[in-house]
């Protein structure tokens, strides 16, 4: 059996991105998304989520691109004067993994970071990372502390396979390889720290190599490369004009995005070759 979760991340980043994701969560196959708890749009999106019950909400963990929720003195600190994080992943990356003093402020911020989500009364259903960063070696091993303290049970592994990716699109062919080997050894690190503690994670995820670019051609053709078992594919859906997705996704084709997700012809084909759309709860989405 295929089983697909159909997950939008940056729930919560703006007016623009909460609205292509209820649109895609109404009127197309998305299943589930992920909630930046210091996105601008925050409030909207818990008031969102409490109108619409049935989209399962995960946190998508933000310590890059966006701002802090707990405080961070000090030198050296966590985020800048404002409170923001760095832009720059890799720089970021860096940080965590060199700056050893920085990590009981990264610690303070992904457990602020879940109690502010648990404090929306939202059932908590996984964790995923903007950018990915919920894989990093040091974020994640504060994560294996926090998951079981907070009863988080699904994780986003990320990995991709590159063949299969390439064979869609062959654009950003040597930055696809690159992403795709950080991943598969960043996932073989976390797998059976996962197993230990019983945190489920799906068999694959899409979404990881071709980000941003997740339009209706390539989601049809990446469906004819789905395994048996559980495979999630992320999107970015957004409608514009929106000034903060713009800003931090100059280059993504948010509203492209949210055509994939309520394609007719997406619909019938997950329809004809019987896969099955549900959530990391386990619920199914009846119409596709």
């Amino acid at each position: 059996m295929k089983e697909l979760i159909i997950n939008a991340d940056d729930f919560g980043l703006s007016r623009g991105a909460n609205k292509g994701i209820i649109s895609a969560w109404h009127e197309g196959i998305l299943t589930s998304t992920s909630l930046m708890v210091g996105g601008s749009g925050f409030e909207e999106a818990v008031a969102l989520a409490g109108e619409n019950p049935g989209l399962q909400v995960g946190l998508h963990l933000t310590l890059v691109q966006g701002r802090a929720v707990a405080g961070h003195p000090g030198f050296p600190s966590l985020v800048d004067r404002e409170g923001n994080f760095p832009n720059d992943p890799v720089m970021a990356g860096m940080r965590y993994f060199f700056l050893k003093s920085l990590r009981k402020q990264l610690y303070r911020e992904i457990e602020a970071q879940i109690q502010k989500f648990l404090a929306t009364g939202i059932p908590l259903s996984h964790i995923d990372g903007h950018l990915n960063i919920h894989m990093h070696p040091v974020v994640f091993d504060i994560l294996l502390e926090l998951m079981p303290r907070y009863g988080i049970a699904s994780f986003r592994l990320s990995r991709e396979r590159f063949f299969n990716d390439l064979a869609i699109d062959r654009r950003r062919v040597m930055g696809k390889a690159a992403d795709a080997f950080i991943f598969a050894s960043l996932a073989r690190r976390c797998e059976p720290e996962l197993a230990m503690r019983s945190i489920s994670h799906t068999d694959e995820v899409k979404g990881l190599l071709n980000s941003g670019r997740m339009t209706e051609d390539y989601l049809l053709k990446a469906l004819d490369s789905l395994d048996e078992g559980v495979t999630e594919i992320y999107f970015h859906p957004g409608c514009h004009p929106c000034d903060e997705l713009k800003k931090w996704m100059p280059d993504y084709q948010h509203e492209g995005e949210l055509t994939a997700l309520t394609s007719p012809a997406v619909k019938e084909k997950l329809k004809n070759m019987g896969i099955t759309l549900r959530n990391y709860r386990g619920e199914r989405k009846t119409y596709a």
